[in-house]
This record gives structure tokens, C-alpha cells and sequence, in this order.
């Protein structure tokens, strides 16, 4: 259990958020700074890889009058040496900073770098961190936040940018080849981008990447039902079963009874208490292959599934004892990780517009701006499955159910419940049809995002020589880690295959200035 307890502690800086769909949010997973030295490959010292640099970035790329605002950037050219690529990174939906190790070789960046002879930069997006054109989170601001503005900012950044390196004023697009990687969220924009901005980027690698906006998104927990142990999935379904069949027999005073199982009595609405139930499964989304027993999501599976000492068989132990052993969890462990000292209504309720967590406009707020997105342009509301296949999560949760919160969110864009323009989205940087060339897509058999990538079931996508498509047995990301390769020989596959393509396509390239 102490493995458990200091994963919660790390993970308490995401804890009471009420909207779940923000708790599974398709980020980066994070790497620890290395903290050592650097140098140039003629031995000079370098500036620490945790020195921020600014650029000067258009506010709105439809009207450059507005003027500019600061955008963070981190650099690391340990392994440039002149006519190498200029790789070029966002983390996408998160404070870039303590991202830093993008751009070293404990990635696939700093691999590409280093065997191309290239250097790596990590660039903050718009409306997150400390990269903001205006200093709040209004509705009003973040009229500036979307897809095209931040595909803009690449491109502008690109073509603008003098490096802080030796001859930094002398790589742009045309004198030097660039590549852009991305993963999850950040993924997706770097295929969008290479649709939108056609030979601005050489080349490109995307990992996990969600090219496909799609609003009603159950396909998040296909891949978790069916790669998590059969005995905690069949329990889990035999809970949420219960659950929608009182729902759908209005027995309010079974489901007030079920509530109470879990400590959450307190909790008012049924669906911010099906809601709630979907958090454990959340936990998937932080595995890697390196991961031990002692994550949390395995403790929780532990938790239904050992009884006495001993395993359940694949069917479960039931639903007795699911409702039991579930609940106890909640109340001994996993209550005080997800409300710290909170009642259960104020860190799961939704229904409360006057919480600061709606009404928050500063700056530096991952969870508000993401939200924006999302009610957009990208969806991905995180609900239970249609009618007919097995549900891990409950029905109850349909698009309107976040598509509420996005009144409470942003009252001043939003008169009534949006939906997200996805169709839009897809339609205008291709979805799962894009084809363009010398974009490297890597995804894993375990990530919850698998759905929404070029590896969703059922796309039978080609994998070619132009456009390549691999997929390891990882988890979200996972072969954007190095440390991953060494663990699980199928992403290390991925990965040589990502720097053999790098490799011949960097060959192909010639200056055009």
C-alpha cells in the first residue's frame, strides 16, 4: 500500500476536479529533469536544459495589428552540429515547464537529435502555463484558443524564430530540415499540422496522436476493459449493471443505498456519482510498461479481486461482493486521494456554478483552458457505450453530461449546452483520413486513446513506406520514453523503426533557400 499512498500524493494536484472528462485528458506523461551538465559536441558548456527562452508570438495570426505576447521556449543543442534538423516539440495542453526532458535523449527526440546530429525544442502552447496573449481564461481570451491558431504559432515560430544556439538566425524551414513530434493532443496537432502546413516540416513523428475529434468517445475504455485483469472487469460491469438498472427503474432508494456503499451518500446527482465511479479507470491512462503492481490502478483491482489471499477467477467474485470491496476502497483508501479534506458534493458535484473552479479566469490553468478546447472543437466526452456492449462505465453518462459543464464553465460563450464541432475538425485537417508524407505514427495496443488514433478497431488504416503506422503492446505515449525499450521489446521496435524512417528521410532532404 505505501507504493499506493505515494502515488496519491503525487497525483493530489489533480484531485477535486468535478469534471472526470479532464481527469483522463490526453496529455504527455511527465519525465523527471535530469539534472546534469551539457555540452556541445566541440566540448563548449552549454546553458542548463531548464533555461527558458521567449519569442515574440502573434496574438492572433488573422490579425497581426494586435501585435505579439511571450512564448516560452526550452532548447537543447548538446548534439547539433551545422546542417542537422531542428526538432521541434509542444506538450500540448499542460504548463511546458517541467517538460523539459523532451529534449533530451531519454526520449525519442533526443534520439532523433542525437543520431541526426540535431538539436531539440520544447515550445509552450498558447493559452497554457505562461504563455498567454492575455493575462486570464475569459471566454473573451480564449475566442484565440483553437486548433488553426496553434497550428499558426508552429508555422510562425518556425519561420521567425532566431535560436538561441550558434547560427540560430540561420536554420529556418528552407536552410535547415525540421521535424515535428507530438504526442496525444499534441500528436494530433502535429498531424493536423503537416495536413494544414504542407512541407513546413520535413517530417514528422506522432505518438498516441488523436487525430480524430469525436464527441461521444466510449471508445476510451474499450482498450482498458480489455487488457485490465477479466475478474476486476467482470466485477466492475456487474456494478455499473446494477447501477443503470436502478436508474432506469428509478429506484432512487437503491442507488442513495449504493452511494452509501461508497462513502459518497452525500453526492446528489446520480450521474456526478456514476462519474465518480469512472475515476479508478482513470488511473489506466498512468501506466507504462515499467509500472509495478503497486500503481494505483492495480491496487484498485487488487482491492475487488483478492479476497483471503486468494484471486477471483475471470468471472469475479460477484456483485455482493464488488459493491462491498469497491466501496471500501473508496472509503479507506481512494476517497481522501481523489476530496483530500473535502465533503463529497463539493469535490464531485457539478451542479454548484458559484465554485471557483468554474469561475477561476487566472492564468496557468491547464484543466479551464483544455475544457475550452474541448467544448469546441474536439470533444472526446469520455461516456458509457451504446446498448449491446459490455459497459465499465455507466450509461448514464452521455455528451450532455459534460456538455452541461460547459455552460458552467463558460456561461458568457454558452446560453445552452454546446456540441463540440467535431465533424467540423475532422473535416478540415482530415481526421483518421489524413495521408501525407513522411509522418511516422506510433501507438500501443493499451492506450485509452487508442480509438481516436490512426490504430482505432476497425480502421484497417495502411501502414506504408510514406506515411508508416507501428503499434507496440505500450500504454498512452509510451514510446516517446526510452526507459519504455528497454522494458518492453515491442516498443523498442517502434522506436528503431521511427529513427530508421528519420533517417532516410532527413537523407532526402535539400535545402530550397
Amino acid at each position: 500500500m505505501w507504493a499506493l499512498a505515494s502515488l496519491l500524493l503525487a497525483g493530489l494536484a489533480r484531485a477535486a476536479i468535478p469534471n472526470a472528462m479532464l481527469r483522463g485528458i490526453p496529455s504527455l506523461p511527465k519525465l523527471p529533469v535530469p539534472e546534469r551538465s551539457i555540452t556541445s559536441p566541440n566540448g563548449t558548456a552549454l546553458p542548463p536544459i531548464t533555461t527558458v527562452y521567449y519569442f515574440d508570438q502573434l496574438i492572433d495570426h488573422n490579425n497581426p495589428d494586435l501585435g505579439t505576447f511571450q512564448q516560452r521556449y526550452w532548447m537543447n543543442w548538446e548534439f547539433y552540429e551545422p546542417g542537422g534538423p531542428i526538432i521541434l516539440m509542444t506538450p500540448g495542453e499542460a504548463d511546458a515547464d517541467g517538460y523539459e526532458a523532451y529534449t533530451t535523449n531519454e526520449t525519442i527526440n533526443g534520439l532523433i537529435a542525437q543520431q541526426q546530429n540535431g538539436a531539440a525544442i520544447l515550445i509552450e502552447h498558447r493559452f497554457f502555463g505562461y504563455s498567454n496573449p492575455y493575462d486570464n481564461l475569459t471566454s473573451q481570451s480564449l475566442a484565440l484558443l483553437t486548433i488553426q491558431q496553434a497550428i499558426d504559432d508552429l508555422e510562425y515560430f518556425a519561420n521567425n524564430a532566431d535560436l538561441p544556439m550558434p547560427g540560430g538566425d540561420a536554420v529556418k524551414p528552407g536552410q535547415a530540415p525540421w521535424i515535428l513530434i507530438g504526442g496525444s493532443y499534441s500528436g494530433a496537432l502535429t498531424g493536423w499540422t503537416m495536413v494544414n502546413k504542407p512541407e513546413l516540416f520535413w517530417a514528422a513523428y506522432a505518438s498516441s496522436a488523436v487525430v480524430e475529434a469525436i464527441t461521444d468517445y466510449y471508445g476510451y475504455f474499450t482498450p482498458i476493459r480489455e487488457y485490465m485483469p477479466q475478474n476486476c472487469s467482470s466485477d466492475v460491469e456487474a456494478v455499473i449493471a446494477y447501477l443503470d438498472g436502478m436508474y432506469a427503474a428509478n429506484d432512487t432508494t437503491g442507488i442513495q443505498t449504493l452511494k452509501e456503499a461508497f462513502g459518497l451518500g452525500d453526492v446528489v446527482h446520480v450521474d456526478d456519482f456514476a462519474t465518480a465511479l469512472q475515476y479508478n479507470l482513470f488511473d489506466w491512462q498512468s501506466l507504462q510498461p515499467d509500472v509495478g503492481p503497486g500503481a494505483a490502478f492495480f491496487e484498485f483491482c487488487d482491492a475487488l479481486e483478492v479476497k483471503d489471499g486468494v484471486n477471483a477467477g475471470p468471472e469475479g467474485w460477484g456483485l455482493e461482493n464488488a459493491i462491498y470491496s469497491w466501496g471500501n476502497f473508496w472509503n479507506t483508501t481512494y476517497y481522501s486521494y481523489v476530496c483530500g479534506n473535502e465533503d463529497a458534493e463539493t469535490c464531485l458535484g457539478t451542479y454548484d456554478t458559484s465554485q471557483s473552479y468554474w469561475t477561476n479566469v487566472t492564468v496557468n490553468n491547464a484543466n479551464r483552458s483544455w475544457f475550452w478546447m474541448v467544448c469546441n472543437q474536439v470533444g472526446w466526452y469520455q461516456v458509457g457505450p451504446p446498448e449491446g456492449q459490455p459497459a465499465i462505465v455507466s450509461r448514464i453518462l452521455q455528451p450532455i453530461y459534460e456538455e452541461r459543464q460547459c455552460v458552467n464553465m463558460f456561461p458568457q460563450a454558452f446560453a445552452y449546452p454546446p456540441e463540440p464541432t467535431t465533424a467540423q475538425t475532422d473535416m478540415m485537417y482530415d481526421g483518421w483520413n489524413l495521408n501525407v508524407p513522411r509522418l511516422f505514427f506510433a501507438n500501443g495496443l493499451r492506450d485509452p486513446w487508442r480509438e481516436a488514433t490512426v490504430s482505432a478497431d476497425g480502421l484497417f488504416k495502411a501502414n506504408t513506406t510514406s506515411m508508416p503506422i507501428y503499434e507496440g503492446d505500450g500504454f498512452h505515449c509510451s514510446d516517446l520514453i526510452v526507459e519504455n525499450a528497454i522494458v518492453d521489446s515491442t516498443i523498442a521496435v517502434v522506436q528503431e523503426a521511427g529513427l530508421m524512417y528519420m533517417k532516410e528521410w532527413l537523407a532526402e532532404w535539400t535545402p530550397s533557400t
